[in-house]
């Protein structure tokens, strides 16, 4: 890899921009991305899985909503443990969750090889989320 004069005068400019690019298109080319991709879809298009993540989520709300208040019981617990696992037997959503699984599992190798450049954890500083 070449260095013109423009990127050593300026070490955060354009190659750095340009190079984050490339990164990002080539994520988007790996085949567990694609696979990714594909699953996100079909979930997004079938209709069962739609009904029940939003039945899931529906539960989800307001089990949070009676734990906020106090009012969160064992029975409450076990109905959205059932809601989520009748969500995740659903063979598109089982795919999708797999994949999206695999998936994490990449960014995070990749994470660890710009990681080792730097004095930070690349992948957590650049979520921009902060850590309770």
């Amino acid at each position: 890899m070449s260095i013109d004069s423009d990127t050593a005068a300026d070490p955060t400019g354009d190659r750095v921009d340009e190079l984050a690019t490339e990164f990002g298109e080539a994520i988007a080319e790996l085949p567990v991305y694609q696979r990714f991709v594909e699953a996100k879809e079909a979930v997004e298009n079938d209709d069962e899985a739609q009904e029940a993540i939003q039945e899931f989520e529906q539960i989800r709300e307001e089990f949070q909503l009676a734990r906020q208040t106090g009012r969160a019981s064992q029975e409450d617990l076990r109905e959205l443990q059932n809601a989520q696992e009748d969500l995740h037997d659903i063979p598109v959503m089982s795919d999708y969750l797999e994949v999206q699984n695999e998936l994490e599992l990449r960014l995070q190798e990749l994470n660890e090889i710009v990681s080792e450049q730097l004095a930070v954890d690349f992948g957590q500083k650049a979520g921009g989320c902060c850590e309770d």
